[in-house]
This record gives C-alpha cells, structure tokens and sequence, in this order.
C-alpha cells in the first residue's frame, strides 16, 4: 500500500530508549496548563454579569468543590443540591462546556492519530474518511426523526428502558462504521492508497451531507431545524452534564484502547510485509483499531456535532513537537485535543460576543486552510 508518511515511521524500538521523555512530559503539563487557563476564561464570561474574581470563587466554592451530593447530581442526574446563584451558572452551566470541550478535543484528536495509521495516510482524519458524516447521519436522523423514542432492551427478568439520547453514542459508532466500510470498499482496488481513500472519503460525504440535509423537510418545528442546523456546524452550546455523563464512558474506554495499541500501530506505520513478517495479522488488526477510532470519534459527534478538521490538524501538530512513536503521540494528542478545542470554543464563544458561533466554524476555517497545505506539501500521495 502506498504511503504518505512512510518516512515518519518510528526511527527507535522500546529495546533502544524509553518513551517517556522530558519532551512527552513538558508538552502534555503545557499543553494542561493551556487547557485550564483556557477553562477558566470559559467560566468568566457569560450573559450572567459577574466579575472574574466572583466566577473563580463560585469556581472553587469548597460547599460546592467538596459536596459530595454535588458531585452525584453532576455525574449520576440524581437532584441538584442547594447552592448560590453565581455557582449555579458557573458549575451548571459554565464549566461542564468545558468538560465536553475536553472530552471532544481528546476524542477527535486520538481518533484522527488512530485513521493516520490505519490507513498510511496523513491526510486521514473521521472527517475526510467520511466517517463523521456518517455518524453525523445517524445521530440527526435519531434527533429530527425519533427524538425521545424509547427502547426497551431485554435482560435477564425484566428489560432496560433507554431513551434514543442515550444510545447516542452507539447509533453514531453504527453510522460511522457504515460509512468506513463504504470508503474502503469505493477504495478498494487489489489494494488501497492514500489519494483513493480520501477521494473515497469525499464521494461519501457528499451523499451522507445530502441525505443530512433532506431530513430538515422532515423536522416538525422551527426550533428542531435550528437546533439541527447548529449541530450539523457543530457546536458545544448548550452542552451541560447531561452531555458529559453522556460521553464519558464510551470516550475512556475507546482511549484506554488507543493507548493500549499503540504499539500495534507503530509496527502497521512499517508497512504491511513488515507487519507480517513480524507476525501481525493486519486486516484484522487494522480493522480492530478502526473500531476504536470510530468509537472515539462517533463519541464525541453525539455530543458536540460534526466538528470538521481538527482530528485532522492535532495529531500533526503533537507529531511535529513528539515525533512519530504512536506511544508518545497518542498521549500528546489526548492532552493537545482538549487544549486546543477549549481554545477554539473559547474564541467561538467570545470572538463575536454577545452572538456565539459553532466551534465547527472555527476549526473548519483553520483547518481547512491546513488541509490543502498538506495536500500541496506531498510529492507522491499513491495512484489511484
């Protein structure tokens, strides 16, 4: 298979030097400190008029910090406990966009490293594979057709009754592996390259745009439009702990796998007569560590929308401070990711104030630009 960042394979083994170093560890502490300065810009500013100094206080509040019904009311939905008001707005609705934000950024970010791999391809991300289109489908289709819809799964005496909302996540993964295994099959030809994947990838979020777009004649209200028009932009408005309690789960488990096969995507960055020399069974393999990304990315499509580009741009950034040892860049891209999208919400948020703009403008309007560099920047990219 052809590749466009063969050359960026891993030049060292574990046998030759460790991979944590003071690089990896300076990066990710910068990269926390971006993320809590960034994270509390977020919570100082809103329609609520307080000053920064009264957001940091309802911010540290030790009733709120250390109250334990708090936190239950947070993370399980159970009642709100009494607080103040500055402390409402700023942990019930302030700080948990930043949560998501977080989470988003940390998910996109591992899921584009996971497709640059997978594929052999820089260009690679769940947005030009067409997998976010997919999910995005999906999740829409869900929300505009059958909002509030309850399915009763059976279990051993008795059944489950879950709402559609909260099997958001995996309606998402499902359109996303959809949409995968339709770009991989249009790509297919004896084999894959780079330059026929992404053209793949095109073809198909053109379609799943279109069929997007279609279900707004199905909407039933004014408001179900726009509330679906800002998603299909993506954006974090409105998200609170519903949404975090939402993610938080399927977003652990699929990063727990990322980082538990970066081994297995150093050797698959090798080459494929390499990977099998070396005992990798690679279809399997790469069809495995797929999952992971499409979960990661479906993840945070439920929650936050179609946010074009940015699984695209950090893994290049983290590449470019760490190198290419997937060791190294999956743990800089789980903590570039949420730095970066609390930035770009931030400036989404307060760049037009008082009028609030998707955090997916942001990131298309930047990585956009960067994505025809990458593309101009490569000498051979395979045949098609």
């Amino acid at each position: 298979m052809a590749s466009a960042h063969s050359d960026s394979a891993p030049s060292e083994t574990a046998n030759e030097r460790g991979w944590i170093t003071p690089q990896l560890v300076t990066f990710c502490l910068a990269c926390l400190g971006v993320t809590v300065i960034a994270g509390l810009i977020q919570v100082s500013f809103g329609s609520y008029s307080m000053t920064i100094g009264q957001a940091w206080r309802a911010m540290f509040n030790p009733d709120v910090v250390f109250n334990l019904d708090a936190w239950e009311s947070f993370l399980l939905g159970s009642e709100l406990p009494e607080m103040n008001r500055r402390s409402l707005v700023v942990w019930n609705i302030r700080l948990p966009r930043v949560f998501v934000a977080a989470i988003v950024g940390a998910s996109l970010a591992v899921s584009g490293a996971i497709f640059q791999a997978v594929t052999r391809n820089e260009l690679a991300s769940p947005y030009v594979l067409g997998v976010s289109s997919g999910a995005g489908l999906v999740v829409l289709l869900t929300l505009v057709v059958f909002p509030g819809v309850t399915i009763v799964i059976p279990v051993l005496f008795g059944g489950i009754a879950l709402t559609t909302s909260a099997l958001l996540p995996l309606l998402a993964a499902l359109g996303g592996t959809i949409a995968f295994l339709l770009v991989y099959g249009i790509a297919w030809k004896g084999g894959t390259s780079p330059v026929r994947l992404v053209l793949a990838g095109v073809i198909v979020n053109m379609v799943f745009q279109s069929l997007q777009r279609g279900l707004f004649f199905f909407a039933d209200s004014l408001g179900v439009v726009q509330s679906a028009l800002a998603w299909i932009t993506g954006s974090l408005t409105g998200t609170g702990w519903e949404q975090v309690r939402l993610a938080i789960v399927p977003a652990t488990f699929a990063i727990l796998l990322a980082v538990g096969g970066a081994r297995q995507l150093n050797v698959l960055l090798l080459g494929e007569r390499t990977a099998k020399s070396l005992g990798m069974r690679v279809e399997r393999m790469r069809f495995l560590l797929s999952g992971v990304a499409i979960l990661a990315a479906s993840t945070a499509i439920a929650v936050a929308g179609i946010i074009g580009f940015f699984g695209l741009v950090v893994p290049h950034v983290v590449r470019i401070v760490l190198g290419s040892d997937y060791r190294r860049l999956i743990i800089g891209c789980l903590f570039a990711g949420p730095a970066l999208m609390v930035v770009a919400d931030v400036g989404a948020r307060l760049a037009l104030s008082p009028v609030q703009i998707p955090v997916g403008v942001v990131t298309g309007v930047v990585g956009g630009p960067y994505f025809l560099y990458l593309m101009r920047k490569q000498q051979t990219m395979g045949d098609l």
